[in-house]
C-alpha cells in the first residue's frame, strides 16, 4: 500500500505553495492536514473557501465548533477531533463541554438539536432522520440554518474523509478517547 506523506512547500504547486504562506503567516504552520490536502491547490482553495462561508452562518464560532466536533466523532476522526479540542479550548470550553459535544449534548438545548442532526446528517451520509430535522425547526432554526448546517457537516466531513484515506501524522495533542 502506498504511503502518503505530508508534502513540503517545495513538493506543491505554487499556487498550493501561496495559500500554505497564508495559512503559515495566520496559524504559525501548515497543518499536516492542510499540507495534504495542498496536492491539490483547487481542493486547497476550495476547501478552505467554503469553511470560511460559514464564518456568516447563522451559527457562531463557538457552535461550529461544537458541530466540528461531533462530526469528527461520528467518523472517528483522530485529526480532526484533536485539532478541533484544541480549537474549541481556544474558545473556552472546558473538557466536560467538549466531551459532551462529541456525544451530541450541550448545555443549550437549542445547539443540542444542531448537534443531534448534525449525526443523524453524518451516521446517515444525508439521509437524517425526520425526528432530528422535526427538533431542530422546533427549537427555532429555519431552512437558513438547515443549509448551513449541511454545509458546516460537508466541510468537516471532506477533513475527516481525507485523514481517514491518508492517514497522515497527527500534529496536535492527541484528544482524548471516548
Amino acid at each position: 500500500m502506498k504511503t502518503i506523506h505530508v508534502p513540503s512547500r517545495e513538493q506543491v504547486s505554487e499556487a498550493s505553495g501561496e495559500i500554505f504562506d497564508a495559512i503559515s503567516k495566520k496559524l504559525g504552520k501548515v497543518p499536516n492536514l492542510f499540507a495534504t490536502i495542498g496536492y491539490s491547490s483547487d481542493a486547497l482553495k476550495g476547501f478552505l473557501d467554503f469553511e470560511a462561508s460559514f464564518n456568516h452562518s447563522g451559527f457562531n464560532a463557538k457552535e461550529r465548533e461544537a458541530i466540528n466536533l461531533v462530526v469528527s466523532q461520528v467518523n472517528s476522526c483522530d485529526y480532526c477531533l484533536a485539532a478541533h479540542t484544541m480549537l474549541a479550548k481556544m474558545k473556552g470550553f472546558d473538557d466536560s463541554q467538549i466531551i459532551g459535544f462529541r456525544k451530541g449534548i450541550a448545555d443549550d438545548k437549542k445547539l443540542e438539536t444542531a448537534l443531534q442532526l448534525a449525526i443523524s446528517i453524518a451516521e446517515n451520509k444525508g439521509n437524517a432522520s425526520d425526528d432530528a430535522k422535526d427538533k431542530f425547526f422546533e427549537a427555532g432554526y429555519d431552512e437558513k440554518a438547515l443549509i448551513d448546517l449541511i454545509g458546516i457537516v460537508s466541510v468537516r466531513t471532506f477533513t475527516n474523509y481525507v485523514f481517514a484515506t491518508t492517514k497522515i501524522p497527527v500534529d496536535f495533542p492527541a484528544a482524548p478517547t471516548l
